[in-house]
């Protein structure tokens, strides 16, 4: 059985140099998930080992070629972390506590139940819905995480009771962005439809599209709810909507293979309008697939941050921990990007000589995120209306990209989405 410090010790940090800023103190307590003994291939063999958990969907679920990529993604970080001598005389391990939950809220909070003993946090808890399966259990446990998702009700203390350090705008914010900005570069549109699973997912995004529409004088058409092709065998069904709707623009709030097989079979039947999509619509293999002329001409995709080739700090460091290599999709990028606020909460506790759960999450309310320029540095807690972050990358799929989207505007900014009174999650 791994030994786990529950009191107070000594960690040597002796030519450390920390981002947080100067060594941690010599009598900081700690608790589970904090183990004096070096990590598992330890890159500092001198040092303890903090273990934070990951929850993902990594064979069967949705989200699966995405998931796998942002999980490496978030394995580089870490890796690099470490290189630079961890944190506060730890290395950080997200290897040893990572299960496969395939996007399934019950499987969700079975993985969670068992590897919660053994972890200080979660670097990665993947989706709405499943990590709202969860937040009682990591209420009950002073377990903060960082979501692979963008629902809104992660902006208020409300909704996650300030577990969730999330990175970027919300599903909501993001609907309204890309809609101001299809307005103001393509054409107003007259009619919007949503299309998205059910839950806090294709509903955020459906209740930024609503909120859209209201206050842009255009029709709401509709929220058509769908699920997973391993749910309900085929798209077919949201096709048959998606073409009686007499929409002109849909907004699509579902997985890359869901978002294939609605924008292919919509313009097949003679769908002339426009798709725009969330950032987790898109993966590069749909270029390989029949509705890759159909993307081209009809789908736009909505992003937080942009894509590989950016020129960041943190893009570059992306980049140099890839090598000469691709990731299969954008997900390694979000895996990156994700990190920064866990890494943040690491530097503040140590600052206060406190890495137990209680400390890390007392930390959060607050929480200033430097993301090297990938996001605008971003204050976490506090008022959502003043904090949240209301930007986007607007992406037009291209063969000829590395990761098969080429950016046309960003730092992407929107009347509606700016004056939108974010006083409440939009959804759940």
């Amino acid at each position: 059985m791994r030994s786990f410090r529950s009191g107070w010790i000594a960690a040597a940090c002796g030519g450390l140099v920390l981002a947080a800023g100067g060594c941690a103190s010599d009598d900081a307590e700690t608790g589970p998930g904090v183990s004096d003994d070096p990590c598992p291939d330890a890159v500092n063999a001198d040092n303890g080992c903090i273990y934070l958990g990951v929850l993902s969907d990594l064979t069967e679920g949705p989200f699966a070629a995405l998931a796998v990529p942002i999980t490496d993604g978030q394995e580089a970080f870490w890796q690099r972390v470490n290189e630079e001598g961890g944190i506060g005389g730890y290395d950080v391990d997200i290897t040893e506590f990572t299960r496969d939950t395939r996007y399934d809220p019950q499987e969700h909070s079975a993985a969670y139940r068992e590897i919660e003993p053994e972890i200080l946090a979660l670097a990665q808890t993947l989706g709405t819905e499943t990590t709202e399966a969860i937040l009682g259990d990591m209420d009950s446990d002073d377990v903060i995480g960082a979501p692979a998702s963008w629902w809104s009700g992660w902006n208020f203390e409300d909704n996650d009771n300030g577990l969730i350090l999330e990175s970027g705008y919300s599903y909501c914010l993001e609907s309204q962005i890309g809609l101001d900005w299809f307005s103001e570069n393509v054409a107003p549109p007259t009619s919007v439809l949503a299309v998205g699973y059910p839950g806090d997912y294709g509903g955020d995004s459906a209740a930024g599209v609503e909120a859209w529409t209201s206050a842009a004088g255009a029709e709401f058409a509709g929220f058509v709810e769908t699920a997973p092709n391993a749910t309900v065998g085929s798209q077919d069904a949201a096709i048959g909507q998606v073409l009686q709707s007499g929409a002109d623009v849909v907004v699509l709030a579902v997985g890359p293979a869901e978002t294939a097989e609605i924008v292919g079979g919509s313009a097949a039947n003679g769908f002339t309008g426009q798709f725009l999509g969330s950032v987790p619509t898109w993966n590069p293999a749909l270029l390989d697939t029949p509705a890759a002329p159909a993307l081209q001409a009809l789908y736009t995709n909505v992003a937080p941050w942009e894509d590989l080739d950016a020129d960041t700090e943190a893009h570059a460091a992306i980049r140099e921990s890839l090598g000469d290599e691709l990731p299969a999709n954008q997900g390694y990028i979000y895996g990156w990007i994700w990190s920064y606020p866990i890494r943040a909460a690491l530097e503040a506790a140590v600052e206060e000589d406190d890495l137990t759960r209680e400390g890390l999450r007392a930390v959060t309310d607050g929480l200033e995120v430097d993301f090297e320029g990938a996001l605008p540095a971003t204050t976490l807690g506090g008022d959502p209306n003043e904090n949240v972050n209301r930007t986007a990358v607007i992406n037009k799929p291209d063969p000829e990209a590395p990761l098969g989207l080429s950016s046309v505007a960003t730092e992407v900014t929107g009347p509606s989405a700016d004056s939108y009174e974010y006083a409440a999650a939009c959804s759940g």
